[in-house]
């Protein structure tokens, strides 16, 4: 079962962090605090983010597992700009429902599947609009060789296609994702959306080097026009490329604390409209990027 479940997790976690694109690991909970400065600019970016997972077996290695996310984020909008800044430009929440699903194909394969449905805003009107509902689903194929003794270095292959009504692409979009241990206390993972090469000094305490996708997308409930344009702004977005640090320390087995630090690549923050077309970047200097938070896994 555990096997199984880590596969899955991987999976949801892909899903979940698809900008939303974050994390690889194998997650049923977590809450974290996210602080991003702008630089050259008085704007900055925090969040505040929290998931649950919840897996349920059905029998012949197959399992489900439904899924709850919420997240606050404060982006302190304070540069000059051509639209009104009236109302609530700085706080949007994301509230989300998912559902994973995953069953045995071979010996080594597995096929897994998630959707999910979340309402993601300012919430300038004080409830939620149409405007605000956002879909996202996938499908993937596994070839997993990472449990015990099943391979001298137990490796990992997930690829598949991932869907969401705010990327701005019609079709499903590819996700790979390659996972190696390749020396005694040292694995690497390649792909989407994190990068990263670790080091385990002992069972608490582990550090690695990383490159990751983050970002955030939210509709702008009260449209603002921009000047002298007269483009409708309809929602906001932000894509970001950061390297860095992360050190995470064990208090359990299943309870870690963590913490990332980096600096962006590239840093996207923008208005769009209808058609998800760019119509105003409010941001795109890097800039220092802090991430941490507690996390409970299988």
């Amino acid at each position: 079962m555990k096997n199984s479940l880590t596969i899955l997790f991987c999976i949801v976690l892909i899903l979940v962090s698809l900008p939303s694109l974050r994390a690889q690991s194998t997650d049923l909970g977590r809450v974290e605090f996210t602080y991003f400065p702008q630089s050259d600019s008085d704007n900055s970016f925090r969040r505040f983010k929290t998931f649950l997972n919840f897996p349920i077996e059905l029998g012949n290695d197959s399992y489900l597992v439904p899924g709850v996310e919420y997240e606050n984020i404060n982006f302190r909008f304070l540069d000059d700009s051509p639209f009104d800044k009236r109302g609530e430009l700085d706080r949007y929440q994301s509230f989300s429902l998912n559902l994973g699903y995953t069953f045995l194909l071979g010996e080594d394969w597995r096929f897994a599947a998630r959707g999910g449905a979340l309402f993601a805003s300012n919430f300038e009107t004080g409830k939620a609009i149409k405007d605000d509902l956002i879909y996202t689903g996938a499908v993937f194929f596994i070839k997993d060789r990472s449990g015990e003794d099943a391979a001298p270095k137990p490796w990992r292959l997930i690829a598949g296609l991932h869907y969401s009504t705010t990327s701005g692409f019609p079709f499903p979009l590819p996700v790979v994702n390659y996972y190696r241990e390749f020396l005694p206390d040292w694995s690497f993972s390649l792909g989407v959306p994190k990068t990263n090469l670790k080091y385990s000094f002992n069972a608490k305490h582990h550090l690695q080097a990383f490159a990751t996708l983050d970002g955030f997308f939210a509709n702008v409930q009260e449209n603002r026009v921009l000047q002298p344009s007269r483009a409708v702004a309809e929602s906001i977005s932000m894509t970001i490329i950061l390297g860095g640090i992360g050190y995470e320390y064990n208090f359990t087995k299943h309870l870690v604390y963590y913490l990332y630090t980096g600096y962006t690549i590239m840093n996207d923050i923008r208005l769009r409209d209808g058609n998800k077309d760019d119509v105003y970047t409010i941001n795109d200097t890097n800039t220092f990027y802090a991430r941490s938070g507690l996390k409970f896994k299988i």
